[in-house]
């Protein structure tokens, strides 16, 4: 008689954990999910399916409920709160996850959400694991106060414990506003969807009321003017599937945590094949622009590229590829745009990049083509010398293999910046077509020669016969050769080749720094 008491006991045990378990997947409120699929949004355990490999999303924390006593919020104490949480897999890899569920409570944070959330947190970092977190919410839940501003620092707390250990990966994917925006900013990177997403400090109304300005959501923090203007955001997609795709593809590129190496995969693309297009790539003429990409595209395995802000200071090109099989982030100076100089946005950019690629082990490879720092009195004033310090110091720093390769210019203090062997890069090589030198030549004679110009017969054909001269002495890469400053000056059709093998050299690389708690970079 017991037994089978204890069998319906059980049976009932079981039929009530089934239909809480279907209380919680359907936690949100109904016109709040017409309103998301109104809106083109997939609902949050819909994008965690997406993101994931299919069948490997483990749920944490599912019957977690809030416990706030005020306003009447325990009449309603959904299942899970506004957050689902757990860990899964991408292509194969552990990686913790949570994804705000903009459904319940407008995905508000609570303290239980926060705690969810900073158990995830936690977890991926005792285990080496990344950690992707999908933002879709209203801000602080206002019911709890001061209690939700605790649960957000606590979250920003970890955002910095885990910086430069495992990676981490924020998708705006809704409303991130006020406070809320400072986790995904410190995170690695940040990925938004066009028309859907946005951030921002201080909403359109506030705006209106404080400045005057009338400017639309879009506007103000939407995903196309985070990738094109603040430089907040480093990946704008048309829709919610294009994000999720572009977060497994970057995954692809980075190491479960910052001691394990990145993910090498057998290469397709042979290593040593060479490109005789490239050897007619480089314009004739010193001051006609190209676009680096193609240079990267034609180097790199299969032509594949992940550019990393794509629309935020296009002057400098930063990304991931594979040469010969293994990860590399690539930094390229681009003549396409202000001529491939560096100006504040373009240092900050690079540096940032630079400084990620070092934290977790994944070669720099360097496609040098720059006249200098811009000019003007926006840039010094802006604090150029500064910003322009903050990629020296990357590159300094960094004990990642270095790589670098001088296409066209490398003038002045830009070309001491760009990964030179001066700032301990491993190997430097050169195209033909290289100027290595102080600054342009006509720059330089109308410095140097400045007198003799001014007493000359005939100034302009004495400035043509000295530019030729300074030209042949100084634009080509022999005198940096000559000093061991380029290691060697190739074909451009070898590039590809050349690089495959300077990275397979240069991993087992190990270089020790003074001890010291960190260094002060100037911000």
């Amino acid at each position: 008689m017991a037994k089978a008491e204890d069998g319906r006991s059980t049976h009932t045990k079981l039929e009530e954990l089934e239909r809480l378990r279907e209380e919680a997947l359907h936690a949100g409120d109904e016109r709040a999910v017409a309103r998301q699929r109104e809106r083109g949004k997939l609902l949050a355990r819909e994008r965690l399916e997406k993101l994931l490999d299919p069948g490997s999303f483990i749920e944490l924390d599912r019957y977690v409920r809030h416990r706030n006593p005020h306003f009447g919020m325990m009449e309603r104490r959904p299942w899970g709160d506004a957050v689902v949480t757990g860990y899964g897999t991408v292509f194969g890899r552990k990686v913790f996850v949570f994804s705000q569920d903009f459904t319940v409570f407008g995905g508000t944070l609570s303290e239980a959400f926060a705690e969810k959330i900073c158990k995830v947190m936690d977890l991926a970092l005792k285990y080496g694991c990344p950690v992707i977190g999908i933002n879709d919410s209203g801000g602080a839940r206002i019911q709890e106060g001061v209690v939700s501003l605790g649960g957000y620092a606590e979250i920003f707390w970890r955002n910095v414990q885990a910086s430069g250990v495992v990676p981490q990966i924020s998708l705006v994917m809704g409303p991130c506003a006020g406070g809320a925006v400072y986790s995904p900013v410190m995170t690695d990177f940040v990925l938004m969807v066009k028309e859907t997403s946005y951030m921002f400090i201080t909403g359109p109304e506030v705006v209106k009321t404080v400045t005057g300005e009338d400017v639309t959501f879009e506007e103000l923090g939407g995903a196309l003017t985070h990738a094109s203007k603040s430089g907040v955001a480093h990946f704008a997609a048309d829709d919610e599937e294009a994000c999720l795709e572009d977060a497994r593809y970057l995954l692809s590129f980075l190491p479960q945590n910052n001691v394990d190496a990145p993910p090498y995969f057998e290469p397709s693309d042979p290593p040593d094949r060479e490109d005789p297009e490239l050897d007619s790539l480089i314009p004739g003429e010193p001051t006609k622009p190209y676009d680096m990409r193609v240079v990267v595209e034609r180097v790199v395995d299969d032509g594949e590229f992940l550019e990393v802000h794509q629309l935020w200071a296009e002057n400098i090109v930063c990304g991931f590829a594979r040469l010969g099989g293994h990860p590399v982030g690539i930094v390229g100076n681009n003549p396409k745009a202000l001529a491939g100089t560096l100006d504040i946005d373009s240092s900050v950019k690079a540096a940032r990049f630079v400084r990620f690629c070092d934290a977790f082990n994944i070669p720099l490879v360097t496609f040098v083509d720059v006249p200098g720092f811009l000019p003007g009195t926006s840039q010094e004033w802006g604090g150029i010398i500064r910003h322009g310090a903050k990629l020296l110091y990357a590159y300094s720093e960094a004990t990642v293999p270095k790589i670098a390769l001088i296409t066209r210019k490398a003038y002045g203090g830009a070309y001491d910046v760009m990964s030179s062997k001066h700032i301990r890069a491993d190997f430097n090589f050169a195209w033909p077509t290289a100027e290595v030198a102080v600054m342009g030549p006509e720059g330089a004679v109308n410095i140097v020669f400045r007198k003799e110009l001014e007493e000359a017969n005939d100034p302009e054909a004495r400035r043509a016969e000295l530019i030729a001269d300074y030209r042949a002495q100084f634009a080509n890469p022999y005198t940096a050769a000559e000093r061991g400053y380029v290691d060697d000056v190739i074909e451009p059709r070898r590039t590809r080749p050349v690089l495959c093998d300077a990275v397979k050299t240069a991993l087992t690389k190990r270089e020790k720094r003074p001890p010291r708690k960190h260094g002060n970079i100037p911000l």
